[in-house]
């Protein structure tokens, strides 16, 4: 078994921690920092689940290994926003009834949170096709999508 040094910033806190270098992002995230609003969903990268974002770029941290974090920033659910001061994204969640069950939910914020900082898109077509690999069992694309453009006008205001 091969063992490294890691060192990463999570959530703006630095972090130096010895792994495995088969551990992915997502295992060092919830079972060495215990950051566990990421969510294991298919392990497979197929659901978006478990969608974190690595130096400000959506990537999802099962198939993202945790040495490719090295000397670079991770950004989690519970990074972007506080109870009293959501994210836009988060807030757009919760006006639109955009979730269900929970189960995708970090994953769609994070890869949603994303999205507002890149450029080419402005319709729900497109949100659709960008947030394609964000799935959702519950099926509240329709309400994901109204929170997306929410947010982005909201961001925009």
């Amino acid at each position: 078994m091969s063992r490294l040094s890691v060192d990463v910033t999570v959530n703006g806190e630095q972090h130096s921690v010895e792994v495995d270098t088969r551990r992915s992002l997502l295992d060092l995230l919830r079972e060495d920092l215990a950051l566990t609003g990421t969510q294991k969903g298919c392990d497979q990268g197929a659901c978006g689940a478990c969608t974190v974002h690595l130096d400000g770029q959506r990537r999802l941290s099962c198939l993202t290994m945790a040495v490719q974090a090295d000397g670079r920033e991770v950004t989690t659910i519970e990074g972007i926003g506080t109870p009293d001061d959501l994210h836009p994204v988060q807030q757009a969640f919760l006006d639109c009834d955009a979730f269900q069950c929970g189960a995708c939910t970090a994953g769609q914020v994070m890869s949603a949170a994303a999205l507002l900082d890149e450029e080419g898109w402005s319709t729900a077509d497109d949100v659709r096709e960008l947030m394609s690999g964000n799935l959702c069992r519950c099926g509240a694309y329709p309400r994901i999508v109204d929170a997306v453009l929410s947010a982005r006008t909201a961001r925009e205001a």
